[in-house]
């Protein structure tokens, strides 16, 4: 292979696109015109052939990355590693969700928050199956991705800086979003990024993303500012909008964002003091 064509087919950047563009247009052919055809063909329900198809989709995307990035870089998908699988996948669920229960239980001693009723009638599982489809596709390429190039190539402090962006531009139009909202997303971007940065994996960042999404809707929040992802406590949030997060959801609250904040500066600690902080390749000869 020419020098310079090698040169540039593994630039950091060229790198980033191919390893978003290649696996996201293999799931989208796919999916659209394997798995849809397919499944509602043999089950006329699509309240039971979307969550399915969401599943395979899920599938489909690791394993496009995976195999991508086996023939492109020719190196282990370490990032993918199932090694401490169990321990990150249990631990970030119960992680995220935990948080989210933190805060409710402070507000509902605070009197701002209400529960009416309990009930999965208005939670298919349509819905859980959509927040883990749309968390994998942003931390696979989010952190996998973005941030294991440019950690490798920039280092750590400025590939910081560049997840906290790419997350502001990915949820600068979320409906219900305010100036307030973006110091949330900022700070989303870097707790995430540091989760990524101290395990090198995604699992972590994954499921912690996923148990937070989770645990909104459960107590009757919206979700990022989306009002219409379920439920299953029927409840009433009854405070300043500092405080309740508003039409945003939870999330929105300065309480969480302290927490999420209190969060991302201890992984930060954790990796500073372990070693895990990477000194970027730019600059060096």
């Amino acid at each position: 292979m020419n020098v310079t064509i090698k040169r540039v087919l593994h630039f950091p950047i060229t790198k980033i696109i191919i390893g978003i563009v290649v696996p996201f247009s293999l799931f989208v052919v796919i999916q659209n015109f394997v798995l849809k055809p397919f499944f509602y063909n043999i089950i006329q329900d699509k309240s039971i052939a979307d969550p399915i198809i969401h599943c395979v989709s899920f599938i489909v995307l690791l394993a496009a990355y995976y195999y991508l990035f086996r023939v492109y870089d020719k190196r282990k998908i370490t990032e993918l590693s199932i090694k401490y699988l169990p321990k990150e996948m249990f631990g970030g669920f119960f992680f995220g969700f935990f948080t989210i229960s933190l805060i409710i239980f402070i507000l509902y001693l605070l009197g701002y928050y209400q529960a009416i009723s309990i009930t999965t009638a208005h939670y298919p599982i349509k819905f859980f199956t959509v927040l883990m489809f749309a968390a994998i596709v942003e931390d696979l390429f989010h952190r996998g991705l973005i941030v294991r190039v440019c950690e490798n190539w920039l280092g750590t402090h400025l590939t910081l800086v560049i997840a906290m962006l790419v997350e502001l531009q990915q949820h600068f139009y979320n409906p219900n979003f305010n100036l307030f909202s973006h110091f949330l997303t900022l700070i989303w971007g870097f707790t995430m990024a540091m989760m990524f940065v101290y395990t090198k994996r995604i699992w972590l960042p994954f499921f912690f993303h996923l148990g937070w999404n989770f645990s909104q809707p459960f107590y009757g929040s919206n979700l990022s500012g989306l009002n219409d992802m379920g439920s299953i406590i029927q409840s009433k949030f009854n405070g300043p909008e500092l405080l309740t997060g508003g039409a945003v959801g939870i999330e929105d609250s300065i309480i969480t964002q302290s927490f999420l904040l209190f969060i991302g500066i201890a992984l930060y600690y954790l990796a500073k003091k372990e070693g895990k902080i990477v000194k970027g390749n730019l600059f060096k000869r």
